[in-house]
C-alpha cells in the first residue's frame, strides 16, 4: 500500500507563488505516475499535470508556463511549482499515483490507485 502525503499550500496573493510537495511511502516510487488534481468548491475534480517515469510532464491548458511538475525519486517526492497564481487556481490540491496506467489515461482521476489528503491552496485578489 502506497501513502502520498501532501504539503506546501497556503494563502498568497494574485501572481504569488507556492510549491506543492507529495511524499510517498515504498520503494517503488521510480516507477510510478504522479499526477496533481485539484478540485473547487462547488466544482468538480480536474487534472492538473502528471509526470511519468521518463520524466515526460503533461498540463492542463489552464496552467501551461505557470506551473511546472517535477520529480526526485531519492526522496520519493513529486514536486509542483506554481507561480502567477490566479484566484481561479484557488482548490484543494490532491496528489495521485499510478503504477498501472496509460498515458490515454493521465488525466483521468479514476485511474489512479493512490491519493493524498489534499493541501489547500487559496488566492486571493
Amino acid at each position: 500500500q502506497v501513502q502520498l502525503v501532501e504539503s506546501g499550500g497556503g494563502s498568497v496573493q494574485t501572481g504569488g507563488s507556492l510549491r506543492l510537495s507529495c511524499t510517498a511511502s515504498g520503494s517503488t516510487f521510480s516507477r510510478y505516475v504522479m499526477a496533481w488534481f485539484r478540485q473547487a468548491p462547488g466544482k468538480e475534480r480536474e487534472f492538473v499535470t502528471a509526470i511519468n517515469r521518463s520524466r515526460n510532464t503533461y498540463y492542463t491548458d489552464s496552467v501551461k508556463g505557470r506551473f511546472t511538475i517535477s520529480r526526485d525519486n531519492a526522496k520519493n517526492t513529486v514536486y509542483m511549482e506554481m507561480n502567477n497564481l490566479k484566484p481561479e487556481d484557488s482548490a484543494i490540491y490532491y496528489c495521485a499515483g499510478s503504477s498501472t496506467i496509460i498515458l490515454s489515461s493521465y488525466r483521468m482521476g479514476s485511474a489512479y490507485a493512490y491519493w493524498g489528503q489534499g493541501t489547500q491552496v487559496t488566492v486571493s485578489s
